[in-house]
């Protein structure tokens, strides 16, 4: 047989069957995507449902081509070379079930080694995984059919595996490109020192009343600094059992507002295993060298899996109750609309982990009662304007549409129903970027800046500062300075601020004297005073 004969009995048959498997993958994860948000009473049109689905195979195509391409080569090289060992019988089985094997070793390999849960979100459940893997069946059978159609009496001498590695790496090419925005320099000329490193991720900081301050790292130490920076004590007893991994840690740290007469401080964490884990928050009190009388008064409902999304963010109210933050869990997106659960809300609770009365959700059926607001995503920043009276939280978004908002007891955020963000894949998470019933942002990044940490300055060092958000931003590595309308209606995202450290920031706080201090997110963080 010719050369040309042997590529075309090959390749051709290949590439076709890699193009029926992709756009079937495209169409089958958009429609289960899709039947997630009409489980929540969501109505989607069908001129919504077909644009979703062109969409999808313009965003989400072209980086699952890769991801299905490379299992598929493998899958049915195996098959073929399998089938010959056979005298060349059984090729449109084995075909099929190669492929339906490439992608679900793809798949158990992505979602082992990348950091979300599960990368495509149509594979969550069984349902869809074995919808997606019926795809890669029939893109096997018909790669096995078309083969055996173009083929000579004679049999190929070979499987030109290179030449469709070829192609499929070709297909990469046309991955979309995710453009960051151009780093803003600061107006104001500021000094920034060095306090404090080699802390093993550091998450958040307080100040004691004397100056000193208390840091967590996510591993789950709580260590105790001079005002200078000088370690103290490097991890203090008596802090909660911690289940530590991926995202997962010890969270922020929060002094009681009478600290000074009941010295009460207050961690969240997430506590469990992989396999079963809540967002906790424990309240203790501050000894010489450790915490004592510790006791978990809060532990969200139900249990969840993975290591991501667990909110964590602790503010006061007036009245003095607390706000706790509390994230979807990834995987558990939609439950974000289930006031049967506490997954993706914000809960508002009494010091000792009580429910206030006057909770929205108190008489509201099988409603939990410690929500205060619902439709969250993964809440990491919390401030309460004591001038404005409102409280602030911004939340990430996955692939954009990270958001500010102006939180209002009982109101719903959207997520997953409306949402400005693509999933990581590029697919569409929802077809709706508003909807009726749900709150718009006030404002909104994309693509994400991953927000963190978040500090509403009121300092004299930086007057040009005064009543205006600094939001930390892992993607970007820097602070992003956004004002706010008096009346919350609006925000400008006015400029970034110490991009030229290059480090992940994780927190940011104002000290008692109006200085900044940044946490760096590393194995070998920082702690960072800025002053101008």
């Amino acid at each position: 047989m010719t050369q040309p004969s042997g590529i075309f009995s090959s390749v051709i048959p290949f590439v076709i069957a890699l193009l029926v498997g992709v756009v079937l993958g495209s169409v089958v994860q958009t429609q289960l995507n899709l039947a997630a948000i009409q489980s929540m009473g969501v109505a989607i049109p069908p001129a919504v449902r077909i644009n979703t689905t062109w969409q999808d195979l313009l965003s989400f195509a072209p980086l699952y081509a890769l991801l299905f391409g490379v299992g598929f080569l493998v899958s049915q090289t195996s098959a073929v070379l399998l089938s010959r060992q056979l005298g060349g019988r059984y090729s449109i089985p084995l075909c099929g079930v190669a492929g339906i094997v490439g992608l679900w070793a793809t798949l158990w390999l992505v979602n082992t080694l990348a950091p979300p849960p599960t990368l495509i979100a149509a594979t969550r459940g069984a349902g869809g995984l074995v919808a997606m893997l019926a795809t890669a069946g029939v893109a096997g059978t018909v790669f096995a059919g078309l083969r055996r159609r173009v083929q000579d009496v004679r049999r190929p001498r070979g499987f030109s595996g290179f030449a469709v590695l070829v192609a499929v790496g070709g297909l990469a090419t046309v991955l979309p490109g995710i453009s960051q925005p151009a780093q803003a320099k600061a107006d104001l000329p500021y000094h920034i020192e060095t306090l404090a490193d080699d802390l093993a991720h550091p998450w958040s900081l307080a100040f004691l009343p004397d100056g000193r301050m208390l840091v967590t790292e996510r591993p789950g130490r709580l260590r105790l600094l001079s005002n200078e920076g000088e370690t103290l004590v490097e991890s203090l007893g008596g802090v909660p059992e911690v289940f530590a991994a991926g995202q997962a840690g010890l969270f922020d740290v929060a002094l009681s507002p009478q600290f000074e007469d009941d010295r009460q401080v207050y961690l969240s964490y997430a506590c469990g295993t992989a396999q079963a884990n809540h967002t906790c928050l424990a309240r203790a009190t501050l000894a010489e060298n450790s915490l004592e009388n510790v006791s978990e008064i809060f532990r969200a409902q139900p249990a969840k899996q993975g290591a991501a999304h667990f909110g964590g963010r602790i503010a006061w109210l007036p009245d003095g109750t607390l706000i706790l933050t509390l994230g979807d869990g990834f995987d558990y997106r939609e439950e974000a609309q289930n006031l049967g659960n506490h997954i993706g809300s914000l809960v508002r609770l009494n010091p000792d982990g009580s429910v206030p009365q006057d909770n929205p959700f108190v008489y509201y059926g099988e409603a939990r009662p410690e929500i205060y607001s619902l439709g969250h995503r993964n809440v990491q920043g919390l401030v309460f304007d004591n001038q404005q009276q409102r409280l602030i939280a911004h939340e990430h978004g996955p692939r954009g549409g990270d958001e500010i908002n102006i939180i209002e007891a009982g109101a719903n955020y959207g997520w997953p129903i409306a949402s400005g963000g693509l999933d990581y894949t590029g697919a569409r998470v929802t077809p709706f970027e508003d909807y009726p019933g749900t709150e718009p942002p006030t404002l909104e990044w994309t693509p994400s800046i991953a927000p963190s940490g978040m500090a509403l300055y009121s300092g004299e060092l930086f007057p040009e500062w005064q009543s205006d958000l600094l939001v930390g931003a892992l993607v970007n590595k820097e602070v992003r300075r956004v004002r706010l309308s008096d009346d919350g209606s609006s925000a400008k995202d006015v400029e970034g601020l110490f991009g030229e450290l290059e480090e992940r920031i994780r927190d940011v706080r104002q000290g008692p004297e109006g200085a900044i201090y940044l946490l760096t997110d590393s194995p070998q963080g920082r702690l960072l005073k800025v002053v101008p």
